[in-house]
């Protein structure tokens, strides 16, 4: 039970003032600017975008900004937003194949078409703090390769080839459902549930799929390829009967491959596991597909052992914008609530008093008798 508390309303607004001048911090030095924390913070930007569910680069900046770079909470506010929007139309599904790659890695094969891409990333960077990044650091002239325009085969699809990996069903599937205007019931269809990995907290998703390498749950992953690139959002447009491209998204895309020994309908061969997010976020991606690997164990026949093959405990529980929101409602008052449970400790503890007391006295009666 909640009860209103009167005269609040000062304080409330003497927090909120409080928390922007915390936020503006030092007035002797410059205000971080919104192209700043988009081109030198985009990670984190990356990252608001895709569990905010919204592809804004410069509303995600002004979300982690306003946020102290707290990012649940640029996320809660980026999705708050969202809800605002109109929906005009649906976009086609995105090719990834004719993605401008960035980076593009392969834990499977060496030498693959259109060769491996090392791009932008910290897998190779000495883990100690670089004294330069006290002032401004120094830029160098990168080594860059273009694109080369040509599609890039992925690994899956030379896999398809050899018929060694499930079919890819997702061409022939229904038209997918949507997380964010349907209520969500379980069992999930497949699409629903990648849904809500995409926008799932990445730190949950990571315990997930650790857990899974660790032994709970079937799973012996490879990395088939990760990349990360610009890919074209096209809508049809029934006025001049073909798609128009309407603007571009960056995409971090994993697909993971696992051995699967075969059962009385499949040969053995290997399976999918499917991570595709917003931005530059490849350890959510490869999070992503391990978990989802690890949800389909009823498509294999698996045996549900682990909390990443439980489907329900898994979608529940990997939103952090209603995760934050359970926990820290905890906050809020409950004075009625403690002082209902306060008296029924309190009386709980008269009557083991009273009932140790009588034990006590039934003893000493029971001594004297014997006596």
């Amino acid at each position: 039970m909640y009860v209103a508390v009167k005269g609040g309303e000062t304080a409330i607004a003497n927090a909120h003032r409080l928390l922007a001048d915390r936020r503006r911090g030092d007035r002797s030095v410059p205000a971080l600017t919104l192209e700043q924390i988009a081109g030198q913070l985009a990670l984190a930007v990356d990252r608001a975008m895709a569990e905010g569910s919204l592809y804004d680069p410069e509303l995600a900046a002004m979300a982690v900004r306003q946020s102290r770079g707290d990012l649940i909470e640029a996320i809660f506010l980026i999705r708050a937003y969202r809800t605002t929007l109109p929906r005009f139309g649906t976009s086609l599904p995105v090719d990834t194949g004719r993605m401008r790659i960035e980076r593009r890695v392969s834990a499977t094969y060496k030498d693959m078409p259109g060769g491996q891409l090392l791009g932008p990333t910290f897998d190779y960077t000495h883990r100690l703090i670089d004294p330069a990044m006290a002032g401004d650091e120094p830029v160098e002239d990168g080594a860059r390769r273009d694109w080369p325009g040509e599609s890039c085969p992925r690994v899956t699809d030379i896999l398809g080839h050899e018929g060694l990996i499930e079919p890819d069903k997702s061409a022939d599937s229904e038209a997918p459902g949507d997380l964010t205007r349907e209520p969500l019931d379980f069992p999930a269809d497949r699409d629903l549930r990648l849904q809500a990995l995409s926008r799932g907290d990445e730190g949950f998703l990571l315990a997930l799929a650790y857990s899974t390498q660790r032994g709970y749950g079937r799973t012996h992953p490879f990395v088939g390829e990760v990349r990360i690139g610009m890919v074209d959002v096209e809508v049809e447009m029934p006025e001049v009967g073909f798609p128009v491209t309407i603007g571009r998204v960056r995409l971090t895309e994993c697909q993971m491959v696992n051995q699967f020994q075969g059962s009385a309908k499949e040969p053995p061969q290997f399976t999918r596991g499917y991570g595709l997010v917003f931005g530059q976020s490849e350890r959510k991606a490869m999070a992503m597909s391990l978990v989802d690997r690890a949800l389909r164990a009823d498509e294999f026949g698996e045996e549900r052992t682990a909390p990443a093959q439980d489907e329900e405990f898994v979608i529940a529980h990997s939103d952090n914008v209603q995760a934050t929101g359970f926990v820290e409602h905890l906050k809020l008052p409950h004075y009625v609530d403690f002082q209902a449970e306060l008296d029924l400790v309190r009386r709980m503890r008269r009557e083991q008093k009273a009932r140790a007391t009588d034990a006590a006295d039934e003893d000493a009666k029971e001594r004297d008798a014997a006596e």
